[in-house]
């Protein structure tokens, strides 16, 4: 997985942000890692931007990412990928208008190397790989 542009600057800034470096994953989090697998958990990821964040207007925009229940959900928060007024203050992503690919794809790679550098743990627990 390669780090997105940038990615080192962003996190020396979420560093100094006591909301943003609390964030964790919790052991249910980490379990839907194992269950899942990186690629369902990217998937999701994207799912989540462009449903929530890619609108010009999103629905509920600052409300509208849950604080726990999905890896990404606290991915989210801890990468300032919240919401669209986090958007523009972390990543210079101004409000009112929609994603574009490569902005969503941009925002997906945060979310994921930041999963990456978090998970650690996952891989103890039992993954039954799909088998149909």
């Amino acid at each position: 997985m390669s780090e997105p542009p940038g990615w080192n600057a962003l996190k020396e800034r979420l560093s100094r942000s006591r909301f943003r470096s609390r964030f964790q994953l919790g052991t249910a989090e980490l379990r839907m890692i194992a269950e899942n697998g990186w690629e369902k958990t990217e998937h999701q990821c994207r799912k989540f931007i462009l449903t929530r964040l890619a609108p010009a207007e999103p629905l509920h925009d600052g409300r509208q990412t849950p604080m726990r229940g999905h890896p990404c959900f606290i991915a989210q928060h801890a990468t300032g990928c919240c919401c669209r007024s986090c958007l523009s203050k972390w990543h210079g992503i101004p409000a009112g208008k929609a994603l574009s690919a490569a902005e969503t794809a941009y925002l997906v790679s945060v979310l994921m190397a930041w999963l990456h550098e978090h998970a650690s743990g996952a891989e103890n627990f039992p993954h039954t790989p799909d088998l149909f």
